[in-house]
């Protein structure tokens, strides 16, 4: 419930009230261009929420991993479930606040109804990178580390708030190396209608990254199974 109520408060806080003094960014008021990222952020939390607290819980506390592998299923199947279940919860609470965009008046096109095909894409790969953290996590605590190095500054460096233009080049770059950002290009054009043949190279990028890791989880849940 938290991670859909705190895009809520952003959007009222910053879009409504920063918004006031903020003119335009790239000739959109404000709450047009901070809306659309913080749908991309609300799946993003709810995914990697769900895949390191609940996701620790079920396996270290539980043990819900190793009943499962007692019967014909495998690991890799195992594995490949909480991603999709991290990722329809990204998508969930990602179409809801989309819904919430739209009682708002902030929804300028009717491609907004594609904009959960972008947020399932970059929810399977905040699944794997999440998922990544959860096999080496020695308790609850270290969650902590994860949200605060990784998730926050991309949170706020990922073009939500901003344009990563206005960012030094060695920022930017970090930026435009996270799955947010990309998705956030997406899904900004979908909403606003002003769409782009830019917006299939970031499609490729998150593609690309879900290809080149997915593996990694499957490979290293196993081993903190067995071990």
């Amino acid at each position: 419930m938290f991670n859909f109520i705190d895009p809520i408060l952003y959007l009222w806080a910053m879009g409504f009230g920063l918004g006031a003094y903020i003119t335009k960014i790239n000739d959109l008021s404000y709450i047009n261009f901070l809306a659309p990222g913080l749908v991309a952020s609300s799946a993003m939390f709810a995914t990697s929420y769900e895949m390191t607290y609940d996701s620790f819980t079920r396996m270290s506390y539980h043990r819900t991993f190793h009943a499962m592998v007692a019967t014909p299923v495998s690991m890799d199947d195992v594995v490949m479930g909480e991603v999709m279940y991290g990722t329809f919860k990204g998508v969930l609470y990602g179409t809801v606040f989309l819904a919430v965009t739209l009682l708002f008046g902030l929804v300028k096109s009717p491609l907004a109804i594609m904009v959960p095909l972008p947020l399932a894409v970059m929810a399977v790969a905040f699944s794997i990178i999440s998922m990544l953290w959860t096999s080496l996590a020695p308790n609850y605590d270290s969650f902590g580390y994860f949200f605060t190095l990784l998730i926050s500054p991309m949170f706020l460096f990922s073009g939500i708030f901003f344009p990563i233009e206005t960012l030094p080049e060695g920022v930017r770059t970090l930026a435009w190396m996270t799955p947010l950002y990309h998705t956030v290009e997406i899904v900004r054009p979908l909403i606003l209608g002003n769409t782009s043949w830019s917006m299939a190279g970031h499609v490729g990028w998150l593609v690309g990254f879900i290809v080149l890791t997915l593996r990694l989880p499957l490979v290293m849940v196993k081993n903190r199974l067995i071990k």
